[in-house]
């Protein structure tokens, strides 16, 4: 169990994001179209996996924003925007931004993906939603960085995050 913050009280999550050189775990998320996306469906792709509580929120926001903008720059990468919100929601949103370089997927069914990346928080107002942190997976599927960001209302890392894709 990690703790961070969140507008500086202490609030926890369900476990510790994986460890750096371990396979990354697989995962059955919902893109905006409802259809099931796993994270073999990126197999030989460098993947972000940009999560987040609510795309609602303005940090939120802007993590997607900026991780829209640096994707472009990079080959063979895919970054996955992951958050509890409603597929709706998501659409709603990157349609309404002109988000096109990034890919919305939400764990709204099973919330598994939060459990197992060790992001669900179980307290705090935000209890059932994911914490903010960054995980960077390689070509071949290893865990090459990772941001469990201590004080949810600030932006993640993006220049070691970036840096990881090189």
């Amino acid at each position: 169990m990690a703790q961070v913050t969140l507008k500086n009280n202490p609030v926890h999550t369900s476990g510790e994001l994986p460890q750096i050189n371990a396979n990354a775990i697989d995962f059955v998320l919902v893109n905006t179209d409802l259809a099931e996306k796993k994270l073999e469906d990126y197999k030989g792709k460098k993947v972000v996996l940009n999560i987040f509580p609510s795309v609602d929120t303005a940090t939120c926001a802007m993590s997607v924003r900026h991780f829209n903008q640096d994707a472009a720059k990079f080959d063979n990468t895919v970054v996955l925007c992951i958050s509890r919100d409603l597929p709706f929601a998501q659409a709603r949103f990157c349609g309404a931004e002109g988000i096109k370089n990034v890919e919305m997927l939400s764990d709204f069914r099973e919330g598994k993906f939060g459990k197992e990346y060790g992001v669900l928080f179980t307290d705090g107002p935000l209890k059932g939603l994911l914490s903010r942190a960054v995980v960077v997976i390689d070509e071949n599927g290893k865990v090459v960085y990772t941001e469990q960001v201590a004080e949810t209302t600030n932006e993640p890392n993006y220049d070691k995050a970036l840096e990881a894709l090189k």
